[in-house]
């Protein structure tokens, strides 16, 4: 069975009068340990999909299965609760908090974990020098170059060791050679066992991945 089942997602946007069709009738399937790319042009529907598949934007209709469980008919808190342990983030404006060190940021997520202060430090510890920034735990994400953040914003991703991996245009504020430098990032994570799922615009990083998908006016082309 697929680790991730889309079948037959809508959603639509009310503005006024006029009815937006975001997403219109994707079905989807992602093997356990799959490297996928979302790719179209803007307005296609990437990034809906993509929050609709980490359980932030219930479906008009249509079913999300992950591991088994369908999503959108947890009550809210077990809702949450799955995304917690199941599902890293990370997205193309880092979403740091300015005043927090590298450590703090990346220990955000287990903040509604029962670990222990110590336990926490490790986890994050891990999974800084994961990403190569075992040297710069210390450092504001104003110290840190945009690839440097990015690669904090991965390590505040992972240090749950989610299953799955999504990532909105990870690479879309970043020059070309630091943005081969965080691909092969999550191409070393997926390695590992992670199945990730990218939006991009960039077809090169497309190439780092097993499969991509294309979206086009809100279905699958």
């Amino acid at each position: 069975m697929a680790l991730i089942e889309i079948s037959n997602l809508k959603k639509q946007y009310t503005s006024g009068d006029d009815v937006v069709e975001a997403l219109r009738g994707v079905s989807i399937c992602i093997e356990s340990g799959e490297f996928i790319t979302i790719m179209g042009q803007s307005g296609s529907g990437k990034s809906t999909l993509l929050s609709v598949l980490g359980g932030m934007n219930h479906p008009t209709t249509g079913e999300v299965e992950m591991a088994g469980v369908k999503l959108y008919r947890l009550p809210g808190e077990k809702l949450a609760d799955f995304r917690a342990q199941n599902l890293g983030f990370v997205f193309q404006s880092f979403h740091l908090i300015p005043y927090l060190t590298a450590m703090e940021n990346v220990m955000l997520p287990l903040a509604i974990v029962k670990m222990s202060s110590a336990a926490q430090e490790s986890a994050a510890r891990q999974a800084l020098v994961r990403v190569g920034l075992g040297n710069k735990l210390d450092r504001l994400p104003n110290q840190l170059s945009g690839g440097e953040q990015e690669r904090v914003a991965i390590a505040r991703a992972i240090v749950n060791n989610p299953h799955i991996l999504l990532a909105d245009e990870p690479t879309g504020n970043l020059d070309s050679t630091t943005s081969e430098e965080v691909m092969a990032l999550f191409l070393e994570l997926n390695d590992a066992g992670q199945t990730v799922v990218m939006v991009t615009h960039n077809p090169d990083n497309g190439l780092y991945a097993d499969r991509t998908i294309t979206l086009k006016d809100g279905m699958v082309v």
